[in-house]
C-alpha cells in the first residue's frame, strides 16, 4: 500500500513524502529511521480496510490527538471483562467517531490481523506510543498479565494529570489578574490621561515633572493607536508562537524553572515523575538499568547527566540507594524508603511510595504559592494603576492646596 505522510525534518521544515509499506505502522517506522518525525499520515491507493473517512482522520491527528489515556482505560476494561486483545480493539474501533483515532485504531487492528505483536504494533506509532507504554506492553506479554500493566499505567498516567491540572488552576486566576491589570492601565494611559493632559495644558499652570512624563507617556499612546495596538499584537502573538512552537516552549519552561524559588521545587517534581515511572517499568518485570535508561527524558538537563552516572554506577554493581544518593538524585525521604525497598524486595512499591510523598509535598507548596501570589499580583496592580491615578490628579491637589 502507498502512504502519504506530512512529515517535518531535522531543521524544523514539514513536506510530504509517499511511501510504500504493508501498514500505516510500517510507514511511520520506515519515516522514523529516514529521520522524519510523521505529523500526519494519509493512505492513497491502498487495498485494505481504510476508508476515505479513516484517511481524513488521520490527517486530522494532529488536530484530535490521539487519547491515550482513555484508550488505555476502555481497553482495560474490555480486557477484564474477558474479551480477548482483538476482540477489544475492533470494539473500541467500532464505537469510536473521531476519525484520527479510528485510523489509529484501524492501523492497529490491522497490524495484530497480520501477526504483529501488540508492542510491536505500538511501537510502529512512537508520536502516540511513548516509550515507557510500549516497553510496559512488551513486558507484560512475556508475563502474560497485560490487564495489570495497562492498570499501572493507567494510575501513573492519571496522578501525573492531577498534578498538572492543579498547576493549570493554580495558574489561572493570576494570569486573569495580569491581564484585566493591564488592559486597565492601558485604558487610563492611553484615553483618560491624553483628556486630563489637554485640561492641564489649558490652564496655564506648571505641572509636577512625574506628571509630566505620564501625560507624555498617554499623548504618545493616543497620538499612535494603530502602532501602540500592533505592538501589543505582536507580544501576544509572539508568545503564542513560543509556547505552540515545542522547542521555544521548552526552553522557555527551563528557563523559567531556572528561577531560584523554582529550581529546588522543579527537581523535586521531575524527580517524583522519574520515580514513579521507574516503579511502572520494575513491576512490569524491565531491568533496572533499561529503566533508568527510559526514564532519563523526564529529568532536566543536570538531572540526566546525573542520572547517566547512576545508571553507570548500578551497572557496576553499587546498589541502586547509594548510586542515587552519591549523584544526588535521592531526596532524604526517598533515600530511606529505598533502603527498606531493597532490604525487602520492595524496591518498586518503595518508589511509587517516595513519589506519592513528593507529589503530596509538591501540591501543598503549589497551593500555598498561589495563595501567596495573588495578594501580590493585587497589591501590585493595585499600586500601578492608583500611581497612575494619583499622577493624574496631583495638577489638581496642587492647585487645591493653592487655593487655600
Amino acid at each position: 500500500m502507498r502512504f502519504q505522510l506530512q512529515v517535518q525534518g531535522a531543521g524544523a521544515a514539514r513536506h510530504s513524502v509517499a511511501l510504500e509499506a504493508a501498514s500505516e505502522a510500517e510507514a511511520i517506522r520506515l519515516a522514523a529511521r529516514q529521520g522524519w518525525r510523521v505529523l500526519a499520515v494519509a493512505s492513497a491507493g491502498t487495498t485494505g480496510t481504510v476508508g476515505a473517512d479513516d484517511a481524513r482522520g488521520a490527517v486530522a491527528g494532529r488536530a484530535q490527538p490521539f487519547p491515550l489515556l482513555q484508550f488505555s482505560q476502555e481497553l482495560l476494561a474490555l480486557l477484564e471483562a474477558g474479551l480477548n486483545l482483538g476482540e477489544a480493539i475492533a470494539t473500541l474501533r467500532n464505537k469510536e467517531d473521531r476519525p484520527g483515532a479510528r485510523a489509529t485504531l484501524v492501523a492497529i487492528e490491522r497490524a495484530l490481523q497480520q501477526g504483529q505483536s501488540f508492542s510491536d504494533t505500538l511501537a510502529g506509532l512512537p508520536a502516540i506510543f511513548p516509550d515507557i507504554y510500549v516497553a510496559t506492553v512488551h513486558a507484560a506479554e512475556r508475563s502474560g498479565n497485560l490487564p495489570e500493566a495497562l492498570a499501572r499505567y493507567v494510575a501513573y498516567q492519571l496522578q501525573f494529570d492531577a498534578i498538572r491540572k492543579k498547576l493549570v488552576s493554580a495558574a489561572i486566576y493570576p494570569a486573569m489578574l495580569l491581564v484585566v491589570g493591564t488592559l486597565v492601565t492601558l485604558f487610563l494611559l492611553g484615553y483618560v490621561v491624553p483628556r486630563f493632559s489637554v485640561v492641564y495644558e489649558s490652564s496655564g499652570r506648571e505641572i509636577p515633572f512625574m506628571s509630566q512624563l505620564l501625560l507624555g507617556f498617554g499623548r504618545t499612546l493616543a497620538g499612535h493607536p494603530w502602532l501602540c495596538l500592533g505592538a501589543l499584537g505582536g507580544a501576544v502573538g509572539g508568545a503564542a508562537l513560543a509556547l505552540g512552537h515545542p522547542q521555544l516552549r521548552a526552553r522557555l519552561i527551563l528557563a523559567v524553572l531556572r528561577l531560584p524559588v523554582l529550581a529546588a521545587r522543579a527537581a523535586e517534581f521531575r524527580l517524583a515523575r522519574c520515580y514513579r515511572a521507574l516503579s511502572l517499568l520494575l513491576h512490569a518485570g524491565i531491568p533496572l538499568a533499561k529503566a533508568l535508561a527510559m526514564t532519563n527524558a523526564m529529568l532536566l538537563p543536570a538531572q540526566q547527566e546525573q542520572l547517566a552516572l547512576t545508571r553507570r554506577a548500578v551497572e557496576q554493581g553499587l546498589p541502586f540507594s547509594v548510586a542515587l544518593e552519591q549523584h544526588g538524585l535521592a531526596t532524604p525521604v526517598a533515600q530511606s524508603l529505598l533502603k527498606v525497598g531493597e532490604n525487602t524486595g520492595r524496591l518498586g512499591d518503595m518508589l511509587e511510595r517516595s513519589a506519592k510523598f513528593h507529589d503530596e509535598q509538591f501540591a501543598r507548596w503549589v497551593d500555598w504559592a498561589s495563595r501567596l501570589i495573588e495578594p501580590l499580583l493585587m497589591t501590585v496592580i493595585g499600586v500601578v494603576i492608583g500611581g497612575v491615578v494619583v499622577l493624574m490628579y496631583m495638577p489638581i491637589f496642587e492647585l487645591a492646596g493653592s487655593l487655600s
